[in-house]
Parts: C-alpha cells; sequence; structure tokens
C-alpha cells in the first residue's frame, strides 16, 4: 500500500500529459483532468495494477458560481455566533469558465487507495461531458442525479432523466442561482380537487452563514486531545 504522497507522484508520471493538477489535501489525492482526456484517465485508472481503482463510490455534480461569496462575516465566528455582514464579502473566486464540476470519488481494494478525480464541464450555457456509465455500471443514478440537479448532461447515458424532483418540474434547484425557497408552491384545492401549483409566496433571506475554513482548527484542537491522553 502506498501512501498518499507516493499515490500523487505516480500519477503525475503516469498521467504527464492528460492530468491539469495533482494534489494532496489532508492526506487525500486530488487530480483534475479536461473532459477531453476525462474517459481515457478513468480507464486507465480501473484497469492499471498500479492502481486497480476498480470501484467508483461517488459521483456528484458541484456549481461554483457564488463560490467564496457570503452575506455574513465568518472569520471572527465564535461559539456566540455570527454577526451579519452589510456587504458581501469575496473571497476566493472560480473561473467563470469552470463553473460546472463532475467529482468522481474512486476506490482501489487492491492497494487500500482512494482517489479524487474532479473534471471542469467547459460549456456553463449546456454543461455536457461524457458518461462513465461503461466503467461503472453504478455510475447510473448518479449521474441522473447530477442531471437532475444541477443540468449537467451525461452524454451516453442510456437513460438520463430526472430522478428526484416532480415530473413536471422547471430548472435544478442544485444550482446556485435557484432560489433557495424554490419558484412555486403546491397546496390541495378543495374546490378542484386536485393539487394546484401557485407562485411561491415566502419571502427569500439568509438563514444559515456559509463557513469556508482552511485553517484546520479542529485538528489542533484534536491534537491537543490527543496529546493530553498521550501524557
Amino acid at each position: 500500500m502506498a501512501n498518499s504522497k507516493q499515490l500523487a507522484e505516480s500519477l503525475k508520471q503516469t498521467f504527464t500529459s492528460q492530468i491539469e493538477s495533482c494534489e494532496v489535501a489532508n492526506k487525500e489525492v486530488t487530480i483534475v483532468v479536461t473532459d477531453r482526456n476525462l474517459i481515457s484517465v478513468l480507464e486507465q485508472l480501473k484497469t492499471y495494477p498500479e492502481f486497480a481503482f476498480e470501484m467508483m463510490i461517488d459521483l456528484c455534480g458541484v456549481d461554483y458560481l457564488s463560490y467564496g461569496k457570503a452575506e455574513w462575516k465568518t472569520e471572527i465566528a465564535s461559539n456566540t455566533g455570527f454577526s451579519r455582514a452589510v456587504e458581501e464579502d469575496d473571497g476566493k473566486i472560480i473561473d467563470p469558465d469552470k463553473r460546472f464540476a463532475v467529482v468522481y470519488h474512486l476506490l482501489s481494494y487492491a492497494n487500500n487507495q482512494r482517489l479524487r478525480v474532479r473534471v471542469y464541464v467547459t460549456n456553463n450555457e449546456l454543461p455536457i461531458i461524457p458518461s462513465v456509465i461503461e466503467l461503472w455500471n453504478c455510475a447510473d443514478w448518479y449521474e441522473r442525479e447530477a442531471f437532475d440537479l444541477y443540468g449537467i448532461v451525461f452524454d451516453g447515458h442510456p437513460d438520463l432523466r430526472r430522478l428526484l424532483t416532480d415530473y413536471g418540474f422547471i430548472g435544478h434547484p442544485f444550482r446556485k442561482d435557484f432560489p433557495l425557497i424554490g419558484q412555486v408552491e403546491m397546496r390541495y384545492d378543495p374546490e378542484k380537487k386536485r393539487v394546484v401549483y401557485e407562485p411561491v409566496s415566502i419571502e427569500p433571506r439568509v438563514l444559515v452563514p456559509k463557513v469556508i475554513r482552511n485553517d484546520h482548527r479542529f485538528e489542533k484542537v484534536k491534537e491537543k486531545k490527543d496529546s493530553s491522553f498521550d501524557a
């Protein structure tokens, strides 16, 4: 079993021209692949004995539209709560041409390794990437979920249709520009004796702050607890 750094070095040597980046953070390896090289890289990751990532344990979509932006000041967060920001606080902003991404989490039983593969979708207007069903059949429902919630189209999927939302649902609810309160609300009309849809009547407001922490404060607390036991 190779450690995370050894895995990262092996990935860099094998996919020199096929991956955009390879990083190790918190003992987790993440590579970024272009949509053009996606299938080729994933196929090699699955079949090469050196990697043997025979199982895909998860696939999910990501929308980076408002990444790094918040309506709350969170740097001074404490156990007493948060202060409401008057103006938006802009943090790290993702390239607007890389708004949508798909993330694959792979597992190798043989080598006891995990790997995260991220691919950015190049077209924001019609986000589309190749399906990986032929490599991992379990991708079927994962890709349908990402299509339903983010509107990402998986080219080659045999039955790409909504999975979680209603049959007549309009839009993709996990996109950052989709209103949190939704666009319509439903109720039972006793006169019509059926469920009716109406414009949403709830006033939009921010209830929960978004916190992005990179200082590993919780790991430091854990280390102190562990050291106290050792003593």
